[in-house]
């Protein structure tokens, strides 16, 4: 259990917690830890985690233990492989192992009917029976798990981590941190370097996650489908609602509604025994009266004003030029980057596409698959093998996050904005930073002062005050809060030209698409509706196909060698993959005929031991004698877990066999 007890912070004379308690226990939940910038998320987490001391109150953690994920992870040791920095959530059995490896020598040197070897033989036995209650053969497929589902491939995991870009690095921490699985889980928004098949593994992974789970996020799908609990920090105390975030806002109003209305009604009362005070003060008869109103006025518990409407701003872009019905045409096409390891690809024969006016395109897949590669095709910055073609009367604009580094370092973040937009009034420029969180005299920073992601914000604001018809849009949701994110939402929604846009916020996705490019694989792949509508298509419908695929595994360089800093397309984009390309999937591209014929044996030999296996625990599950003693929960985990092992095995067995007879048919 963490138990705050009055717990107060200060920034200077401005206190972001005033008297704040609060109990977190370990029992398995999902807690949402919400509130407006500035509200305090990030400094709460700090106290919980002992990271920072407040400046008044106790902060007790009584036989808990507690994992914390900044949201800026400090310098991890660049040797360190990728593998190893995971495995250190096992540091303890890792000392073991190595125990048992130097005891291990010693027996080997030691007369075995010497009092000694009889001790050594009693120290291992205890090690290896604490060896074997810990699981420790177990660790290492559980972090390559881990690592895969965050999107490493196998191949990378003994790649030290200087070789990879600050968000990779930050996966490595996480796998890190869920693997150590601490009491209490503490989250500040993790899902930042995650592509949307990371967010998915993270979201399942934490579902049934042992302990307590605090999450800081701004991506409100995550915060619907992970959290069962809302903490809001509102006038440096916490407000709770049981429920998702959609729940929470709905609850939310009804709260501060009926706070609204005690707080009028409370000021209604005062008023008049104010007024019924100050006009019989003086009135002899009525003093016991007015000295009754008094003292009733000095005994009052005041209700505090409810906090204020969060403001409704909204934007809209200018209206655009009217295009031709065919804003661009890319002929059948193919991106290869030329690497140190070779030629690598990102696009085979991908195409024919063609955007027409009025689309609105969500460009998904994986980190690496070249989304931002097909961003820069389209924009007509980025060299490829095949033909583009521009329509009639398009104007485009572009944004992605390396155009903040092209910002005057000399100009105001409001003359920034005002520079492409002159003639709109001031009070609506000063509205747009707002929602961008430039409010005040922030607006009036030096853009050379600002952070990254205050850059990436001001150059969003200066590309949605665009008059272009047609708008890529690179990740633009990146450092935005919700209130920022709706707002965006509003104005593309109601954007009367076209756009495509990259994004890994799903709740972006499902609020403005109406078509979805798949990127994976060296092609693209189009579905009408929006991220749901494609998701379900992949699931449940006609393209359940795609689900087969490893996401990873078919990721090709987007942006390519930005995983490890070296990029030849000289973009800033922090993911990218190596490549192979297959028939309908590239897992297995890279082996031989000999290999493939090899693999698919050994994969129909598993399948076959596994069968077997889930032959006899049904046999098992089937006697009532079965579920005595508490093996029923282990029979269903051990059976669960082969069933998950089998689908896998048999979605690469269905890959290898196209493999295989595609090479025969050669």
């Amino acid at each position: 259990m963490i138990k705050l007890e009055d717990v107060s912070v200060k920034f200077g004379s401005e206190a972001l917690f005033d008297d704040l308690s609060w109990t977190i226990t370990s029992e398995p939940h999902r807690i949402g830890l919400v509130g407006p910038n500035g509200a305090g998320k990030t400094t709460l987490l700090k106290v919980i985690s002992g990271r920072m001391t407040p400046d008044s109150g106790r902060v007790t953690r009584e036989g808990v233990s507690v994992g914390y994920l900044e949201q800026d992870v400090q310098e991890l040791p660049e040797e360190r492989t990728v593998r190893e920095e995971a495995l250190r959530a096992f540091s303890d059995v890792l000392a073991l192992e190595e125990k048992e490896e130097e005891i291990t020598e010693r027996l080997n040197e030691t007369d075995p009917e010497s009092s000694e070897h009889e001790k050594l033989i009693d120290k291992l036995g205890r090690i290896q029976e604490t060896l074997n209650k810990q699981e420790s053969h177990r660790i290492r497929s559980k972090t390559e798990a881990a690592l895969t589902g965050l999107g490493f491939e196998p191949d990378e995991l003994d790649r030290p981590l200087r070789t990879f870009s600050g968000g990779w690095r930050m996966r490595a921490a996480l796998a890190r941190l869920l693997l150590r699985e601490p009491d209490v889980l503490l989250l500040d928004e993790p899902t930042n370097h995650l592509d949307i098949e990371s967010i998915d593994w993270l979201e399942g992974y934490l579902e049934g996650y042992p302990g307590a789970v605090l999450l800081v996020s701004h991506d409100r799908y995550v915060l619907d489908r992970m959290v069962d609990t809302i903490a809001e920090i509102t006038r440096g105390q916490l407000l709770h609602y049981d429920g998702n975030y959609s729940h929470y806002l709905e609850a939310r109003e009804e709260r501060y509604e009926r706070w609204r209305r005690e707080y009028e009604n409370q000021q209604k009362r005062i008023e008049e025994i104010k007024e019924f005070i100050s006009k019989f003060r003086y009135n002899a008869s009525r003093a016991s009266q007015v000295q009754s109103r008094i003292k009733k006025l000095e005994r009052m518990d005041r209700i505090p004003p409810p906090p204020d409407d969060t403001p409704t701003i909204s934007f809209r872009f200018p209206e655009p030029p009217r295009s031709g019905h065919v804003v661009m045409e890319l002929s059948s096409f193919s991106k290869t980057y030329e690497t140190e390891t070779g030629p690598e690809r990102v696009f085979t024969d991908a195409g024919p596409l063609t955007i027409e006016r009025g689309d609105k395109i969500a460009m998904v897949g994986p980190n690496g698959a070249g989304k931002s590669t097909l961003a820069r095709i389209l924009r007509g910055v980025e060299s490829f093998d095949g033909e583009r073609e521009m329509g009639h009367k398009v104007e485009l604009s572009f944004y992605a996050q390396h155009q903040a580094d092209m910002l005057a370092p000399d100009q105001t973040v409001f003359d920034a904005v005002r520079e492409v937009a002159p003639n709109r009034p001031r009070t609506e420029l000063r509205n747009l930073l707002g929602t961008f969180l430039f409010t005040g005299e922030d607006a009036f920073k030096s853009v050379s002062v600002l952070s990254g992601g205050e850059k990436s914000r001001v150059a969003l604001a200066r590309t949605l005050l665009s008059t272009a018809n047609f708008l890529i849009l690179d990740e633009p949701t990146n450092h935005l809060d919700i209130q920022s994110k709706e707002v965006l939402i509003e104005a593309l929604q109601q954007y009367e030209g076209t756009f495509v846009l990259v994004s890994h916020d799903r709740h972006v996705l499902d609020a403005v698409a109406e078509k979805v490019w798949r990127i994976g694989g060296g092609t693209v792949r189009t579905f009408l509706g929006n991220y749901s509508d494609f998701r379900w298509q992949v699931e449940e419908g006609s393209a359940r196909p795609l689900e087969g695929t490893t996401a990873a595994a078919e990721a090709a360089p987007d942006d390519a060698p930005s995983r490890n800093g070296h990029d030849p397309a000289d973009t800033d984009d922090e993911n990218a993959a190596s490549e192979t390309v297959g028939p309908s999937d590239g897992r297995f591209a890279d082996l031989n005929s000999y290999q493939l014929k090899q693999k698919l044996e050994e994969t129909e030999e598993e399948i076959m031991e596994i069968e077997e296996r889930q032959e006899e625990l049904e046999a098992v599950m089937a006697d009532p004698e079965a579920y005595e003693g508490g093996r029923a929960r282990e029979l269903s985990d051990e059976y669960n877990a082969l069933k998950r092992e089998l689908s896998s095995l048999y979605e690469d067995w269905e890959v290898l066999t196209e493999h295989v007879m595609a090479l025969e048919g050669d």
